[in-house]
C-alpha cells in the first residue's frame, strides 16, 4: 500500500467536523463554494497549513506571516488582519473541540466571478477564506515509518513561471511530479531544481546526510517551508553541521541518511531514492533532528 507524509490514522470525528466558510461555520457535508469561486475555476489562492498542539497553534507567527505574504503577493485581500485570522481559527477550534493532534488548513482565494474566466477583474464579490481542520495523527508519530523516493522527470518551476515559493492552489507542476512517483511505484516524487540538482518532493522539503553533515538544497527553487527552516535552525543551534547547496542525484543516491519534512508530519526518513537503498547503517542524526523539534514544539 502507497503511503505518503501526509498519511494519517483514521478517525471518525472528522466526519462530523464544522469547516467555516467566510465567516459561518457549517457541517462537513453541507460545506460549500459556488463553482464560478476563483480557486475552483483557476487554483487562483493561496493556503497555509497549521498544527494544533495543547491547544497551542504551531510557530503560528511564521504561518500568518508566510500566509499573508503570499496573499499580498498576489494580490488578494482576504479582508482581516492577523488578529481576524487567530480569531476565525479559534472560533473552528473551540467549536469543533479541538485540543491537540490537529491539522487545519487556511485557504483564500479572490473569490466568485461573475463570469467563468481568469481576469481578475471578474472577482467582484470579494475573497473567499476556508479553514478545515481535522483530528490527524500522522502515522509515522506511532511507528518509524519511512518512505520510498522516485526521480520524476518533472521539476520545480522557475520564479518568473509560478514561483515554487508560494504555496498556490495551482499544485498542477506538484500534482504531475506525484502521479509520475505513482506510477513508478514510488510513495513520494524526488524533484530536479532547473540546473539539474536535487531540490525537493512534491508536498515536503528534502534533506540527506552525508558523513555527519545535513545538506539541503539552497531554497532557490523549494518551498519556503517553515518545518525546513526549523530543522535548520536545530542543526545550527546543536552542533550539527548543515548545509544549503547544490547537490546532484549521485550525492543522495550516497548519502548515509535521508529525510523529508513538513508542516503535518514533521521529518519522516526516506529508505530508498529510485533503487539505492539509503540509511543502511540506521539514522542517528535523523533519530537526533526528529527528538529536538519534537521537545521544541512540546511533543516530548
Amino acid at each position: 500500500m502507497m503511503v505518503s507524509t501526509h498519511s494519517a490514522e483514521e478517525d471518525p470525528r472528522n466526519n462530523d467536523i464544522l469547516i467555516y466558510v467566510n465567516g459561518e461555520l457549517l457541517p462537513r457535508h453541507e460545506a460549500k463554494i459556488s463553482v464560478y469561486d476563483s480557486g475552483f475555476l483557476l487554483g487562483d489562492g493561496v493556503w497555509e497549513g497549521i498544527r494544533l498542539h495543547n491547544s497551542r497553534w504551531v510557530f503560528l507567527s511564521e504561518h500568518l506571516d508566510r500566509f499573508f505574504e503570499a496573499a499580498s503577493a498576489i494580490g488578494i485581500d482576504p479582508a482581516m488582519n492577523k488578529k481576524g485570522i487567530l480569531s476565525a481559527l479559534e472560533k473552528t477550534r473551540l467549536a469543533n473541540k479541538m485540543t491537540k493532534d490537529v491539522h487545519a488548513r487556511l485557504m483564500l482565494t479572490r473569490g466568485e466571478k461573475v463570469r467563468p474566466f481568469q481576469h481578475p477583474d471578474f472577482s467582484i464579490f470579494g475573497s473567499t477564506l476556508v479553514i478545515i481542520m481535522e483530528h490527524s495523527i500522522p502515522l509515522g508519530n506511532k511507528s518509524d515509518k519511512k518512505i520510498k523516493l522516485v526521480t520524476v522527470p518533472q521539476v520545480r518551476g522557475l520564479p518568473m513561471s509560478q514561483d515554487p515559493k508560494l504555496n498556490s492552489h495551482s499544485k498542477l507542476n506538484c500534482i504531475i511530479a506525484c502521479l509520475q512517483a505513482k506510477e513508478a511505484g514510488g510513495d513520494e516524487a524526488l524533484m530536479l531544481d532547473p540546473n539539474g540538482f536535487v531540490n525537493t518532493t512534491n508536498a515536503c522539503n528534502f534533506f540527506i546526510v552525508r558523513s555527519g553533515e545535513v545538506w539541503t538544497s539552497t531554497g532557490d527553487y523549494c518551498m519556503n517551508g517553515i518545518t525546513r527552516s526549523k530543522v535548520i535552525e536545530i542543526c545550527n543551534n546543536n552542533g550539527i553541521v548543515v548545509k544549503e547547496k547544490n547537490y546532484s542525484l549521485l550525492e543522495a543516491y550516497g548519502a548515509d541518511e535521508a529525510f523529508i519534512t513538513g508542516t503535518f508530519s514533521g521529518q519522516t526518513s526516506v529508505y530508498q531514492i529510485d533503487s539505492k537503498i539509503i540509511g543502511t547503517s540506521g539514522t542517528p542524526i535523523t533519530n537526533k533532528i526528529k527528538s529536538l523539534y519534537r521537545k521544541k514544539i512540546g511533543y516530548d
